[in-house]
């Protein structure tokens, strides 16, 4: 099972990067949320995806078993959940905000502080 969660983490931070490399503003968007669930799924995976033993110490011993899943990943994945959701909100509202002051999401027409119709600077000394 392991090695299919290895592809599909492959796979989603490669559409992620394809993604991220548009330049509109809410495939950017949608790059971001696939990224970290990528991330979290590789987090996920590294903490070993079995059901044989609970990850529970049992009387009489100081560590888990060798066959339990690490609770640690899991606990972290459910924080950056949290936290990339938030962040993802952020985002979409700030994307939004941006659409509706300058009327694109289209990112090489969001050039705000370049003048418009001014010569392009010296390219070199």
């Amino acid at each position: 099972m392991e090695p299919l969660f290895a592809l599909l983490v492959g796979a989603l931070f490669a559409v992620s990067i394809y993604l991220f490399l548009s330049k509109h503003i809410i495939r950017v968007l949608m790059g971001a949320a696939i990224l970290s669930n990528a991330v979290n799924l590789l987090i996920f995976t590294a903490g070993r995806v079995t059901r044989e033993v609970p990850p529970i110490i049992g009387s009489g011993t100081d560590v888990l078993p060798e066959t339990a899943a690490n609770p640690l990943p899991q606990a972290l994945v459910l924080t950056a959940i949290v936290i990339a959701f938030s962040f993802f909100a952020f985002l979409l509202v700030l994307g939004y905000r941006a659409f509706q002051k300058l009327g694109t999401d289209d990112s090489d027409e969001m050039r705000v502080a370049e003048p418009v119709n001014e010569p392009a600077p010296p390219l070199g000394y």
